[in-house]
Protein backbone atom coordinates (compact mmCIF):
# COMPACT_ATOMS: atom_id res chain seq x y z
CA UNK A 1 0.00 0.00 0.00
CA UNK A 2 1.42 3.40 -0.94
CA UNK A 3 1.51 6.41 1.34
CA UNK A 4 -1.25 8.94 0.72
CA UNK A 5 -1.59 12.50 1.93
CA UNK A 6 -4.30 14.65 3.47
CA UNK A 7 -5.79 17.39 1.35
CA UNK A 8 -4.16 20.51 2.83
CA UNK A 9 -5.67 23.12 0.53
CA UNK A 10 -9.14 24.35 1.44
CA UNK A 11 -9.81 25.53 -2.14
CA UNK A 12 -9.15 22.01 -3.40
CA UNK A 13 -11.54 20.58 -0.79
CA UNK A 14 -14.25 23.02 -1.88
CA UNK A 15 -13.58 22.22 -5.54
CA UNK A 16 -13.90 18.49 -4.90
CA UNK A 17 -17.12 18.99 -2.95
CA UNK A 18 -18.66 21.00 -5.79
CA UNK A 19 -17.35 18.62 -8.45
CA UNK A 20 -18.81 15.58 -6.68
CA UNK A 21 -22.07 17.35 -5.82
CA UNK A 22 -22.60 18.11 -9.52
CA UNK A 23 -21.74 14.55 -10.48
CA UNK A 24 -23.33 12.35 -7.84
CA UNK A 25 -24.97 13.09 -4.51
CA UNK A 26 -23.81 9.70 -3.21
CA UNK A 27 -20.19 10.46 -4.05
CA UNK A 28 -20.45 13.95 -2.57
CA UNK A 29 -21.85 12.60 0.71
CA UNK A 30 -19.12 9.94 0.83
CA UNK A 31 -16.47 12.67 0.59
CA UNK A 32 -18.27 15.02 2.98
CA UNK A 33 -18.84 12.36 5.64
CA UNK A 34 -15.30 11.04 5.19
CA UNK A 35 -13.58 14.36 5.83
CA UNK A 36 -15.92 15.25 8.70
CA UNK A 37 -15.84 11.93 10.56
CA UNK A 38 -12.33 10.52 10.30
CA UNK A 39 -13.79 7.06 9.74
CA UNK A 40 -11.86 4.43 7.81
CA UNK A 41 -13.24 3.72 4.35
CA UNK A 42 -14.36 0.24 5.45
CA UNK A 43 -16.49 1.82 8.19
CA UNK A 44 -17.90 4.46 5.84
CA UNK A 45 -18.89 1.89 3.24
CA UNK A 46 -20.51 -0.33 5.88
CA UNK A 47 -22.84 2.47 7.02
CA UNK A 48 -26.50 1.76 6.61
CA UNK A 49 -29.22 4.33 5.99
CA UNK A 50 -30.70 3.56 9.42
CA UNK A 51 -27.37 4.49 11.06
CA UNK A 52 -27.87 8.06 9.82
CA UNK A 53 -31.60 8.32 10.41
CA UNK A 54 -31.48 7.10 14.04
CA UNK A 55 -30.47 10.35 15.70
CA UNK A 56 -28.10 13.25 16.15
CA UNK A 57 -25.07 11.07 16.90
CA UNK A 58 -23.47 8.60 14.56
CA UNK A 59 -22.71 5.30 16.29
CA UNK A 60 -20.27 3.05 14.48
CA UNK A 61 -18.65 -0.23 15.45
CA UNK A 62 -15.25 -0.01 13.83
CA UNK A 63 -14.46 -3.00 11.66
CA UNK A 64 -10.69 -2.90 12.29
CA UNK A 65 -10.74 -2.40 16.07
CA UNK A 66 -14.17 -3.71 17.06
CA UNK A 67 -14.57 -0.59 19.19
CA UNK A 68 -17.81 1.36 19.23
CA UNK A 69 -17.47 5.01 18.36
CA UNK A 70 -20.17 7.63 18.96
CA UNK A 71 -19.88 11.20 17.73
CA UNK A 72 -21.99 14.10 16.48
CA UNK A 73 -21.74 15.73 13.08
CA UNK A 74 -21.87 19.49 12.65
CA UNK A 75 -25.42 20.73 12.04
CA UNK A 76 -24.71 21.50 8.37
CA UNK A 77 -23.09 18.14 7.65
CA UNK A 78 -25.79 16.32 9.60
CA UNK A 79 -28.53 18.08 7.61
CA UNK A 80 -26.94 17.20 4.26
CA UNK A 81 -26.22 13.58 5.18
CA UNK A 82 -29.68 13.13 6.74
CA UNK A 83 -31.39 14.63 3.68
CA UNK A 84 -29.45 12.28 1.39
CA UNK A 85 -30.13 9.24 3.61
CA UNK A 86 -33.86 9.94 3.68
CA UNK A 87 -33.90 9.59 -0.14
CA UNK A 88 -31.92 6.33 -0.23
CA UNK A 89 -33.90 3.30 -1.33
CA UNK A 90 -31.65 0.46 -0.21
CA UNK A 91 -30.08 -0.53 3.09
CA UNK A 92 -26.59 0.89 2.46
CA UNK A 93 -25.79 4.58 2.61
CA UNK A 94 -23.43 4.28 -0.36
CA UNK A 95 -25.13 1.70 -2.58
CA UNK A 96 -23.59 0.22 -5.68
CA UNK A 97 -25.52 0.87 -8.86
CA UNK A 98 -25.12 -2.83 -9.70
CA UNK A 99 -26.93 -4.37 -6.78
CA UNK A 100 -27.95 -4.19 -3.16
CA UNK A 101 -24.45 -3.99 -1.69
CA UNK A 102 -22.37 -0.91 -0.94
CA UNK A 103 -19.81 0.36 -3.40
CA UNK A 104 -16.42 -1.32 -3.17
CA UNK A 105 -13.21 0.17 -1.80
CA UNK A 106 -11.95 0.19 -5.37
CA UNK A 107 -14.96 2.17 -6.57
CA UNK A 108 -14.51 4.64 -3.69
CA UNK A 109 -10.84 5.00 -4.67
CA UNK A 110 -11.78 5.70 -8.31
CA UNK A 111 -14.31 8.35 -7.22
CA UNK A 112 -11.78 10.10 -4.98
CA UNK A 113 -8.82 9.89 -7.35
CA UNK A 114 -10.90 11.24 -10.24
CA UNK A 115 -12.10 14.17 -8.12
CA UNK A 116 -8.57 14.85 -6.84
CA UNK A 117 -7.21 14.88 -10.38
CA UNK A 118 -9.94 17.35 -11.40
CA UNK A 119 -8.98 19.55 -8.43
CA UNK A 120 -5.34 19.57 -9.53
CA UNK A 121 -3.98 17.53 -6.64
CA UNK A 122 -0.65 16.02 -7.61
CA UNK A 123 0.14 14.13 -4.39
CA UNK A 124 -0.86 10.49 -4.04
CA UNK A 125 -4.52 10.25 -3.02
CA UNK A 126 -6.44 7.24 -1.78
CA UNK A 127 -9.39 6.31 0.35
CA UNK A 128 -7.31 6.95 3.47
CA UNK A 129 -6.94 10.55 2.32
CA UNK A 130 -10.38 11.29 3.78
CA UNK A 131 -9.32 10.15 7.25
CA UNK A 132 -6.01 11.95 7.02
CA UNK A 133 -7.71 15.14 5.84
CA UNK A 134 -9.97 15.02 8.91
CA UNK A 135 -6.92 14.64 11.18
CA UNK A 136 -4.92 17.35 9.42
CA UNK A 137 -7.68 19.97 9.60
CA UNK A 138 -8.58 19.08 13.19
CA UNK A 139 -4.94 19.65 14.11
CA UNK A 140 -4.70 22.90 12.12
CA UNK A 141 -7.79 24.17 13.93
CA UNK A 142 -6.27 23.55 17.35
CA UNK A 143 -7.18 19.99 18.36
CA UNK A 144 -4.32 18.46 20.34
CA UNK A 145 -2.30 15.57 19.01
CA UNK A 146 -3.52 13.45 21.92
CA UNK A 147 -7.18 14.18 21.18
CA UNK A 148 -6.79 13.35 17.49
CA UNK A 149 -4.96 10.15 18.44
CA UNK A 150 -7.91 9.16 20.65
CA UNK A 151 -10.51 10.06 18.00
CA UNK A 152 -8.69 7.97 15.39
CA UNK A 153 -8.09 5.11 17.84
CA UNK A 154 -4.35 5.14 17.21
CA UNK A 155 -2.17 3.31 19.70
CA UNK A 156 0.76 5.70 19.29
CA UNK A 157 1.25 9.41 18.71
CA UNK A 158 3.84 8.55 16.03
CA UNK A 159 1.08 7.07 13.86
CA UNK A 160 -1.04 10.17 14.34
CA UNK A 161 1.89 12.43 13.45
CA UNK A 162 2.37 10.52 10.18
CA UNK A 163 -1.33 11.01 9.42
CA UNK A 164 -1.06 14.75 9.79
CA UNK A 165 1.42 14.95 6.94
CA UNK A 166 3.03 18.08 8.32
CA UNK A 167 5.27 19.62 5.65
CA UNK A 168 8.71 21.18 6.01
CA UNK A 169 7.16 24.55 5.13
CA UNK A 170 4.74 24.25 8.06
CA UNK A 171 7.58 23.38 10.41
CA UNK A 172 9.63 26.32 9.07
CA UNK A 173 6.66 28.62 9.72
CA UNK A 174 6.87 27.83 13.44
CA UNK A 175 10.44 29.12 13.51
CA UNK A 176 9.62 32.20 11.47
CA UNK A 177 6.50 33.29 13.35
CA UNK A 178 7.35 32.46 16.96
CA UNK A 179 7.00 35.60 19.11
CA UNK A 180 7.70 36.25 22.75
CA UNK A 181 5.64 39.04 24.24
Amino acid sequence: MRFVYPIRNNHQIEYIKQYLKNRSERDYILFLLGIHSGLRISDLLALKVKDILLGERLIVKEIKTGKTKSFPLSSQVHAEVHSYASKCKGAYLFPSRKGKAAISRQQAYLILSDAAREAGIGEPIGTHTLRKTFAYWAYKQGASLELIQKILNHSSSATTLRYLGITQEEMDEVYLTLRFC
